[in-house]
């Protein structure tokens, strides 16, 4: 069957049933439980309208700041290549090659690096947290941090309205007094 064909064909299965002729129509129908069943299977699967084949779900946790997902990405790969290190170095033992000892000493050196970058990852992610409010503690910096910005704001604004308010009374020509 060509596009052409798959285009002009019905689209509900409730239509293909209803135009197709049945193939024995003198055969008698036995109505036992098991045979009811799948009837009623079948003509269910013909009514039911398109479903896609997935269905888009909301994530459970929310993703993960940048700068957190891209140290532990790099996490991820220096670890996977630590122990592909490490089995190499293996083997090599195992077989006696000349390559055995240069792979143990680079493998001691990618696991202090390895470490080096789970330890990023979970720095990283206290930073962010502490940066930008994420932990619900009174304690929080980016908490105290958004409290002194506000303050200093407000006063900024009812500074420059007194500036407006000593602007607009004609304090402009530099007079202190109206004498």
């Amino acid at each position: 069957m060509g596009t052409a064909e798959r285009q002009e064909a019905p689209r509900s299965g409730v239509e293909t049933a209803r135009s197709r002729p049945s193939r024995r129509p003198e055969a008698p129908v036995h109505d036992t439980p098991a045979r009811a069943d799948v009837r009623r299977r079948r003509e269910a699967v013909r009514e039911e309208p398109y479903r896609p084949l997935w269905v888009e779900e909301p994530a459970r946790r929310r993703r993960l700041p940048d700068p957190v997902r891209t140290s532990a990405v790099r996490a991820v790969l220096i670890i996977a290549v630590t122990l592909l290190q490490a089995m190499v170095a293996f083997l090599c033992t195992m077989a006696g090659s000349w390559l055995a000892f240069p792979m143990v000493i680079s493998s001691v050196a990618s696991t202090v690096v390895a470490t080096w970058g789970a330890l990023d990852v979970w720095v990283t992610r206290q930073v962010w947290n502490q940066r930008n409010g994420v932990v619900s503690t009174p304690s929080s910096t980016a908490r105290a941090l958004r409290r002194e910005r506000r303050k200093a704001h407000r006063q900024a604004r009812l500074a420059e309205r007194a500036q407006a308010r000593i602007r607009r009374q004609g304090g402009s020509t530099g007079r202190l007094s109206h004498s």
